[in-house]
């Protein structure tokens, strides 16, 4: 059984996600301040996690830099707030997707079984660790390392990176890429893809201008050659 944790200060929020998801044979645990919900993700281990911005005791985005620095599971963000400086704050801090209250109960469920999928396949991937010439991608300790160190990459690098690798030898596509690093909302928004990109070249590859590892293809998207 899939194991969500819900975190929201607002009762009855707490209490239709409850229903529906119960229904739906989710185990559900719920929480109502930060705290708390740092306490219950630490005693059920969620495969899922569903956090409200807005918590009365601290901020969401500090929820989520400290369920970051121990929980791979996917973080759904619900939040009122709809400027684009949120939820970009909210993505690079680790959130899997954005989610805009008020909000429609289907579309919910779609992206959480979405976000489930995607933690699913984020476990049982075959190959933990991942070497290449220059660089090597460690998945499960979520690390990189180039000529024995490490490098320090940002969550957006780093989810990028992650796609990538865990799609060795494929087309990633564009839209696919930004769904998966950014959410939904930025599908459109191909200008980051070259930024964080070349980012990447420049911290990972041997010779940037000439990549062997982190490939363009023009005009389709982008493919992590080993």
């Amino acid at each position: 059984m899939t194991r969500v944790l819900v975190i929201d200060d607002e009762p009855q929020i707490l209490r239709a996600l409850r229903i529906n998801l119960s229904v739906r044979g989710y185990e559900v645990t719920t929480a109502d301040t930060g705290a708390k919900a740092l306490r219950v993700a630490a005693e059920h281990k969620p495969d899922v996690v569903v956090l409200d911005l807005g918590l009365p005791d601290m901020s969401g985005i500090e929820v989520l830099e400290g369920l970051r620095g121990w929980l791979t599971a996917p973080v759904i963000v619900l939040s009122a707030r709809t400027d684009s400086s949120d939820k970009v704050e909210a993505l690079d801090a680790g959130a899997d997707d954005y989610v805009t209250k008020p909000f429609g109960m289907d579309e919910f469920l779609a992206r959480l079984r979405a976000a489930v999928r995607r933690g699913a396949a984020s476990v049982e991937t075959d190959e933990p660790v991942v070497e290449t010439a220059a660089f090597t991608v460690d998945l499960a300790g979520k690390k990189v390392t180039r000529r024995g160190a490490e490098v320090h990459l940002t969550p957006t690098e780093w989810g990028m990176l992650e796609v990538l690798v865990r799609n060795r030898g494929k087309l990633v596509g564009r839209e696919e890429l930004l769904r998966e690093v950014w959410g939904p909302a930025y599908a459109k928004e191909t200008h980051y893809l070259r930024v964080y990109l070349a980012q990447l070249r420049r911290k990972l590859e041997d010779d940037p201008s000439h990549p062997r590892h982190l490939l363009t293809e023009t005009g389709m998207g982008y493919r992590f050659a080993q």
